[in-house]
């Protein structure tokens, strides 16, 4: 009988699976899904102009709202003289682009990936679940390596120490994905939302700026929130029922991805990282004079005008950039600078998809502003808000599930946020609510549900990682593993941000919970 109830729930499941990835499918490829929406708004720029808005005040001018016609001549023209400068000018692009020379110096190096086998291999067995799960979080450093890197090698150390593989797969695509928001280091992630976050929030206030690092002690201490909960749900719920329900294949190989760390590659890694260390110390000491040129003229570190809250992105890409180029030297990976240049140029064309989409998201965000229907959708939203009169928490908390939800449709991070923040950002702002709260709202949600949406795209990888060691492992097989954890963290997280924000914690540099 339970056999069967389980046959039957496995069934029912990959239908629903299927259905998600059939209707996910059927949406356009995020750039296309931009331009589409940047057609809409301008036909509804057309439409809404001949309308009155006298009951809607701007609060950027203190006069009814003005939807203003894109479709006019003078406005098209206008719109293809500053097409260029639009796109140059979008926030995020410059970010992300100098943020990743640094990564991808580091990562084309190997330093990343000998830290990590460092890291795992002198681990004891009781703490082995943590401390993937931990590695897992710190990849996001290094942006996608831990797809490649930590969620297979989390199969490997498993399955070497004795434990079922798969819940060393699970553990580690856990604290990877489930985890992306989670990170005891700032990441490319901080600023590539807030660089979404920021336009939002000036569709209403042309003056606010947004840190950076505005999440960044939220996300620092949530990384001890999901570790806790990723070693109890793997230790006590999902290894327990792989061991008794999924044997391993007696033919799997656990010896692969275990290549032995040289003496050259050791000493490369603590040269790098004696370099990071001094980096920081030398950074440290520049900051403690009251008269530091990183400071503000107020003696202040963490405005947003202090030179070194506007440095936080070439400092993550020197964070990456000096390490990598000593241990390329060191390891005997770089001979030349052509090989530092090289691993940049690499980099760069991993991100070639992201400048295509940047192009048509600028587009599309311009034309969301500039018409002022976001300004409409969002003082029409708070009103409906206000009017149901519904706590503060309680909203948080819809816009963390609506997140999660979407996730399963759209899988991309930033080309999610992008939709979603011109919406949300304005509309919590008129309520009370800061644009650095709605965002670590956001980042919970995107987070939670990403190791349950087969559209993710290292989804299948982590399929095929699975079918090392279980043939038959399927879709549906990994999305059973993976819903504890989805479960699990979107509560307990969404708990830890309110509990966060009663005891009045800030979120990270130059945040606060309250938009006046």
């Amino acid at each position: 009988m339970n056999q069967t109830d389980n046959i039957e729930k496995k069934s029912f499941l990959d239908r629903c699976l299927q259905g998600i990835e059939v209707v996910g499918n059927k949406l356009p490829d995020p750039s296309m899904l931009f331009l589409l929406l940047m057609i809409v708004v301008w036909v509804l720029s057309a439409l809404l102009s001949s309308f009155t808005f006298s009951s809607i005040i701007d609060p950027r001018t203190e006069a009814p709202l003005v939807i203003n016609n894109l479709l006019t001549g003078s406005a098209f023209t206008e719109f293809l003289s500053q097409m260029v400068s639009i796109f140059t000018g979008f926030a995020p692009l410059g970010v992300v682009l100098v943020a990743m020379l640094g990564v991808g110096v580091a990562d084309e190096a190997g330093y990343f990936n000998t830290g990590i086998k460092l890291l795992l291999s002198k681990t004891s067995f009781a703490l082995l679940t943590p401390v993937v799960i931990l590695v897992g979080l710190l990849s996001h450093s290094a942006v996608d390596a831990g797809y490649v890197l930590v969620i297979p090698l989390g199969g490997v150390i498993f399955h070497a120490a004795g434990r079922h593989p798969l819940a060393g797969i699970a553990a580690a695509f856990a604290g990877v994905s489930g985890g992306f928001s989670a990170n005891p280091l700032p990441s490319a992630l901080d600023p590539l939302l807030q660089g979404f976050t920021q336009p939002a929030a000036q569709i209403l206030d042309a003056a606010v700026l947004i840190n950076p690092l505005c999440n960044y002690f939220f996300t620092m201490a949530s990384s001890g929130l999901i570790i806790a909960l990723g070693w109890y749900v793997t230790d006590r719920l999902i290894e327990p029922r792989l061991q008794k329900n999924t044997p391993v294949d007696e033919d799997s190989d656990d010896t692969e991805g275990m290549d032995v760390i040289s003496k050259r590659e050791s000493r490369a890694f603590w040269w790098a990282t004696s370099v990071i260390l001094l980096g920081i110390t030398g950074l440290i000491i520049a900051l403690m004079p009251v008269n530091s040129p990183f400071r503000d003229a107020n003696g202040s570190l963490n405005s947003f005008q202090a030179p070194i809250m506007q440095s936080i992105v070439p400092l993550i890409f020197l964070l990456f950039l000096v390490p990598g180029v000593v241990y390329g030297y060191v390891a005997k990976v770089f001979h030349r600078s052509k090989d530092m240049v090289d691993a940049m140029t690499k980099s760069m064309s991993g991100m070639a998809y992201y400048i295509v989409m940047a192009f048509f998201c600028a587009l599309f965000v311009h034309a969301f502003g500039s018409s002022n229907i976001g300004a409409l959708l969002a003082l029409q939203g708070a009103g409906i808000l206000e009017s149901l009169a519904l706590p503060g928490s309680v909203t948080i908390v819809g816009i963390i599930l609506l997140t999660a939800f979407v996730n399963l449709f759209v899988g991309s991070a930033s080309a999610k946020w992008a939709l979603l923040a011109p919406i949300f950002v304005p509309m919590l702002m008129q309520v009370g609510i800061s644009p650095d709260l709605t965002q670590a709202a956001y980042r919970v949600g995107d987070s939670s549900s990403n190791i349950i949406t087969p559209l993710m795209p290292y989804f299948p990888l982590v399929v095929v990682y699975c079918q090392k060691y279980v043939k038959k492992t399927g879709i549906g097989t990994l999305t059973s593993i993976m819903i504890p954890y989805s479960i699990t963290f979107l509560v307990a997280w969404s708990a830890f941000l309110i509990l966060y924000w009663v005891l009045g914690i800030p979120l990270g540099f130059g945040a606060s919970y309250i938009y006046p």
